[in-house]
């Protein structure tokens, strides 16, 4: 237990204890030189209790370290900013609202149509209409994820095609 109950309250107890992952390496250290926690991190616990120092020459902690900070760097880059998001939530909503539309009207009395298949088909049909906007959102998403702009272009599509036009007409 740290004197500061401050400094309490940003660790976990064992922290410290190298048998939890050994072989795990301080990352994030661009002067090259070694800290306690580093240090700590470079001990691998041997099966009767003892540690041994794993060792790793200093450039290739140094590339080690260069290779994890450009990871997390091109990680931040693929991660979508806060207006982003906003926008993604608003057209997900309004996806949310064409669905519930599209299954008000496929609740609805269907027509009667003289022929068996054609009343199966018309159905199909009207069910596939409630289940297109959430289908089409997923899809989008998923397909054109590392394409930002494509990806907002294709929902801002969708939500202009897939107005539930007979729910709207009908009210």
């Amino acid at each position: 237990m740290s004197p500061d109950p401050d400094d309490d309250a940003l660790r976990w107890e064992g922290d410290d204890d190298p048998t939890l992952a050994p072989g795990w390496k301080v990352v994030g250290n661009p002067t090259g030189s070694q800290s306690a926690d580093a240090a700590a991190s470079d001990r691998v616990a041997e099966p009767n209790g003892a540690t041994a120092v794993d060792h790793v020459d200093g450039d290739e902690r140094d590339g080690q370290a260069a290779t994890a900070v450009e990871a997390d760097q091109a990680d931040a880059a693929t991660q979508p900013g806060s207006a982003e998001l906003v926008l993604l939530g608003v057209l997900g909503g309004v996806y949310l609202l064409y669905s519930v539309g599209w299954l008000l009207w496929a609740i609805s009395a269907a027509p009667d149509l003289g022929d068996p298949v054609a009343q199966f088909m018309y159905g199909l049909g009207r069910w596939l209409a409630v289940l297109a906007p959430a289908l089409w959102f997923g899809t989008t998403l998923w397909l054109a994820s590392e394409r930002r702009r494509a990806r907002l272009l294709w929902l801002i599509v969708g939500a202009i095609v897939l107005v539930p036009v007979p729910f709207l007409l009908r009210g």
